[in-house]
């Protein structure tokens, strides 16, 4: 049986100064390259997104704006959803800025249960703290990996869903992924409020499209003059609108694998 000739088939020679020195640069360069591959995976592990809430501290930031503009909405998705109880899931919810500061004075508070997953357990702590504070003892605040329906799915379907500060740190098939989910852990008629930025690439178009494919009508969309080029989006998913429907115990069949790993984008 023959053997097809190979360019390493030369007979050894021994390594020159240039050789090694030559070898010894590309050591060099792909030690370098793994480490920062290696520190930047570090860095999205390690971030200190309790120092990152410190911006909402600053009334001017962007930050501070989108989350007036969240609040404004939450609020008046509660005014108008029919007379009962009502289900609130906040996926990546960080401090509970929004549903906490919204509930706390809002004269439907008692009529709201609520689900704040937060995976940073600083975070989850704060809103914890933050809840009891407020005398929101309806507010569960679950420390968890939001990315995973069986980690909320006892809290569904959701008659109002936030997903804020999500699209703008995972990628856009998870995005779509999500955003594809929503219709099957909300109830019907239920409201979604997201956010993304609007900076190139510019996803927001298609996100709205996605949330229209995905049985879902827009309520409002605002494009806030912001530094960050900041976004809030507000969809219904299409139900009874006129009066409670009997409400679902729970989506017969909900997504299964992680919806977003939080930041893959």
């Amino acid at each position: 049986m023959g053997s097809c000739p190979s360019r390493f088939s030369q007979p050894a020679r021994s390594l020159g100064r240039r050789d090694r020195g030559e070898l010894a640069a590309v050591k060099d360069a792909a030690v370098k390259d793994a480490a920062v591959k290696d520190a930047a995976v570090k860095d999205a592990a390690v971030k200190d997104w309790v120092a990152w809430h410190r911006e909402y501290d600053d009334p001017s930031s962007s930050l501070s704006a989108r989350l007036d503009c969240v609040r404004l909405h939450l609020a008046a998705a509660i005014d108008q959803m029919p007379p009962g109880s009502l289900q609130v899931v906040s996926l990546c919810a960080g401090q509970g800025h929004d549903v906490i500061g919204v509930l706390s004075g809002h004269p439907r508070r008692d009529d709201v249960r609520a689900l704040l997953v937060e995976s940073d357990p600083r975070n989850a702590r704060l809103a914890a703290q933050r809840a009891a504070a407020a005398g929101l003892g309806q507010v569960e605040v679950r420390q968890a990996d939001a990315g995973y329906v069986a980690n909320f799915a006892d809290a569904l379907p959701a008659d109002l869903l936030l997903l804020c500060g999500i699209f703008g740190n995972v990628g856009e098939a998870d995005i779509e992924r999500t955003v594809r989910a929503a219709g099957s852990l909300c109830s019907p008629g239920g409201i979604v409020i997201w956010t993304r930025h609007r900076r190139a690439p510019d996803l927001t178009p298609r996100l709205r499209s996605w949330f229209a494919d995905s049985g879902f009508d827009e309520v409002a969309f605002d494009a806030l003059d912001t530094s960050k080029l900041t976004s809030v989006g507000v969809h219904r998913l299409r139900g009874e609108q006129d009066g409670r429907a009997v409400r679902p115990q729970r989506p017969a069949s909900l997504p299964d694998g992680p919806l977003f790993t939080f930041g893959g984008a």
